[in-house]
């Protein structure tokens, strides 16, 4: 138990929630949790009363969730806006118990990082609900870049790089990426990287589509599970080769987790993450009538039962550390999935499923409450090891005096039948239609704001703020010398103004 001290007994607590299972760490306590000043000030039994009182009891009280992997108000590799933007996406989030995203600011080529960076600054900072980071894509580590600007994004708190191996407008070959996790090592950055073997994917597409293959399930057939596999170790040589942890993002296959596993067993600095998709979806959904198999394309596609398994066994033991959505919310119409409508084929769609808001219920009923994970596991998974491994610890992803009042009161008796209607994004479809699942955060709480209760937003747009993220703190080496950490130029210049607005 966390007792509170003699300045939080005394009271003058904005917001007190009473009566709940508090997850705090590897402890769980009945009690009560104060809030002052949009942080929490204290944890234990009998606190005084706060200016408002909830009553969590029979509920559980667990961190806001952090979706480190989501895509928002961002244009993709093949030209096509997502459909969400700083709003319904922040929106959407809360409603399913998440407090924080880091979705990516986007370079393609021919931008420059600082533009990139201004413009993704401002469109949070009129927009969000919820607190939020960046990361960054790098499609073009010219010398500018890598000299100047990728340098000053780090110092201004943009943590984390994204590189791709596949798709011929972002992707990075071997060289390159080896001069990025050079540079990160320098600067206390994380590389992520989406990982699957571009030469692979383009042949069996080209030859797939020669012989009248358009269909949405061969989707799946072009992204073959070796092309994924193939990649992530080659990704973790290169890795290895500079010494430079990195992240394989959206693990799909049971191959890919047995290559992390067996690298991590070698004491390579690998981490790794997944996804809805990949526990609840499978191969066999893009094989539905007509064009529907469209809505479940995403890259890696789901794979089969058995690599599902595997997943949860990676979560299950550590292989994965983090669950993030991936959210990439293409609409099944001329603006999303279906670019040629009836003529598009597989290659043509819009790479992508939504998922921020059924994200954490979907983890907690089929991962908590079926038994294959505990809830202490589920926190891990769902907030603290992203705050964590992204630079947002100790203020973010746990119950503890003196975080920040970040939290959701779930209800594990709630039933809820899955439909896109009650749902806040803008996507028009959800994937998980028709599941019934149970446990549903009821009441979500953001720096001590209530902002979802009763099935209504308490919050205002632009009222999330802009988080400066440091090194991360989990399995990285220390930070090299030099490696300074103050805002300079424009990059952190436009952060530094979204931190302030």
């Amino acid at each position: 138990m966390t007792a509170p001290g003699d300045e939080a007994m005394n009271g003058d607590f904005e917001l007190t929630i009473r009566h709940g299972r508090i997850v705090t760490g590897d402890a769980i306590i009945e009690g009560d949790v104060g809030i002052r000043g949009g942080r929490i000030a204290a944890i234990g039994p009998g606190l005084p009363a706060g200016a408002r009182d909830i009553d969590a009891a029979g509920r559980w009280v667990l961190p806001g969730g952090i979706d480190s992997h989501c895509h928002v108000e961002q244009l993709s590799g093949m030209g096509v806006m997502g459909a969400d933007d700083f709003y319904s996406a922040t929106v959407s989030a809360a409603f399913g118990g998440t407090t924080t995203i880091i979705p990516f600011a986007a370079q393609h080529r021919g931008t420059s990082v600082p533009e990139v960076v201004r413009d993704y600054a401002e469109r949070a900072r009129t927009k969000a609900v919820i607190d939020y980071g960046f990361h960054l894509i790098l499609a073009n580590p010219d010398d500018r870049t890598m000299a100047r600007d990728l340098p000053e994004a780090i110092r201004g708190g943009i943590s984390s790089l994204k590189v791709y191996m596949t798709y011929d407008s972002m992707k990075l070959d071997d060289y390159q990426i080896l001069d990025v996790l050079e540079l990160a090592r320098e600067h206390g950055a994380l590389v992520m990287v989406h990982a699957e073997n571009n030469d692979i994917i383009k042949w069996l597409a080209k030859r797939l589509i020669e012989r009248g293959h358009t269909a949405p399930k061969f989707h799946a057939v072009a992204h073959d599970p070796l092309a994924e596999a193939e990649a992530t170790n080659r990704a973790i040589a290169l890795s290895r080769l500079v010494d430079t942890p990195i992240l394989i993002v959206h693990v799909a296959g049971g191959s890919t987790v047995e290559v992390i596993r067996a690298a991590q067993n070698l004491g390579a600095h690998v981490l790794a993450e997944s996804c809805p998709q990949y526990l609840f979806l499978t191969a066999e959904d893009l094989d539905r009538a007509g064009l529907e198999g469209a809505k479940y394309c995403c890259s890696p596609p789901p794979r089969d039962a058995g690599s599902q398994e595997a997943v949860w066994q990676g979560f299950a033991d550590g292989t994965l550390l983090t669950y993030s959505s991936d959210h990439a919310p293409y609409r099944f119409d001329e603006t999303g999935k279906l670019p040629k409508g009836e003529r598009t084929t597989f290659k043509e769609m819009a790479n992508g499923v939504p998922g921020l808001e059924l994200r954490m219920p979907l983890l907690f009923s089929e991962g908590v409450l079926k038994g294959r994970i505990d809830i202490h596991q589920f926190v891990r998974l769902t907030a603290s090891n992203h705050a964590d491994l992204y630079g947002l610890g100790p203020r973010k992803g746990r119950i503890a005096v003196g975080a920040d009042a970040d939290l959701a009161l779930w209800n594990p008796d709630r039933e809820t039948r899955i439909a896109y209607e009650n749902l806040h994004d803008q996507v028009g479809y959800t994937p998980y239609e028709g599941r019934v699942i149970r446990g549903w955060p009821e009441v979500v709480v953001s720096r001590g704001r209530v902002i979802v209760e009763d099935g209504r937003l308490h919050a205002e747009r632009g009222s999330g703020q802009y988080l400066r993220r440091e090194a991360p703190t989990l399995a990285w080496p220390p930070r090299q010398p030099g490696a300074s950490r103050g805002p300079a130029g424009p990059i952190a210049r436009a952060l530094a103004g979204a931190a302030d607005g």
